[in-house]
């Protein structure tokens, strides 16, 4: 297990993110591997992360488990198993900062063009893509989700567009990575990824894992959609700029 304290002076608020991210404020989460870079190895980093992921998820998906929309995972689900057999694929490769520098510029743009959109009262009229392009975005979600944890910029690129109700919008965010993260568990432990130093550090961040996930549960609910849609804005302008950083520095 590690033990050095400045290891867990920044893993401590990262996982705290993460269980925000999986209690409904979607994208806080893509922060947190970027933020225990700095301390640890990412690769290293993105092991101990994935059993806190999972434990979160039961969380979530127990909260939310009403509320989902069948129809998106359905489309989503077959890409996102695909991008994450390409990541696992390519790990050995391809380099994944060109990537979370794509995906970040894409995010902070649409996050960005939203959010001028709403100031300026223009009328919202949301041109959809059509559904076959959510397996397309799976894939992109699948692979960044595989190589980095970074899969919600390209979910929420083709989810938040259709306007969901916030709860179902949350229950469906978390249904969809809850089984996402199950898929990746083959593809880490064939990269030889969970050792006995870093399981025995996720099991240490277990308690803030599941604590801050019960407290975004708890603060989402009373948040009005309006303020929720422009947080998630917020959070994707905030998670692009995050992924370009790591990626160029």
């Amino acid at each position: 297990m590690i033990t050095d304290p400045t290891f867990y002076a920044v893993a401590i608020p990262a996982v705290a993110l993460i269980g925000l991210a999986k209690g409904g404020f979607s994208g806080m989460g893509a922060l947190s591997l970027p933020a225990m870079a700095f301390v640890i190895n990412p690769v290293q980093a993105a092991a101990i992360l994935l059993p806190l992921l999972i434990v979160q998820d039961v969380v979530g998906v127990w909260a939310f488990r009403r509320t989902v929309e069948w129809r998106v995972l359905g489309w989503m689900l077959p890409g996102a198993a695909a991008g994450v057999a390409l990541g696992y694929g390519f790990a050995a490769s391809v380099t994944p900062e060109a990537v979370m520098a794509a995906v970040g510029v894409i995010s902070a743009l649409f996050g960005a063009y939203r959010l001028w959109l709403a100031s300026h009262a223009i009328p919202r009229e949301t041109a959809k893509l059509p559904e076959w392009a959510g397996s397309l975005f799976g894939v992109a979600s699948g692979f960044t989700s595989q190589i980095a944890h970074a899969g919600q910029p390209p979910f929420q690129l083709w989810v938040l567009p259709r306007k969901l109700d916030p709860q179902l919008l949350v229950g469906t965010t978390a249904v969809f990575f809850a089984a996402v993260n199950w898929i990746k568990v083959p593809a880490y432990l064939a990269l030889g990824q969970f050792t006995r130093e870093n399981l025995l550090t996720a099991g240490a961040l277990i308690p803030v894992a599941v604590g801050s996930t019960l407290a975004g549960v708890w603060l989402v609910r009373r948040i009005s959609p309006e303020r929720f849609y422009t947080a998630i804005y917020w959070l994707m302008i905030g998670v692009g700029v995050a992924l370009v950083w790591e990626a160029a520095f």
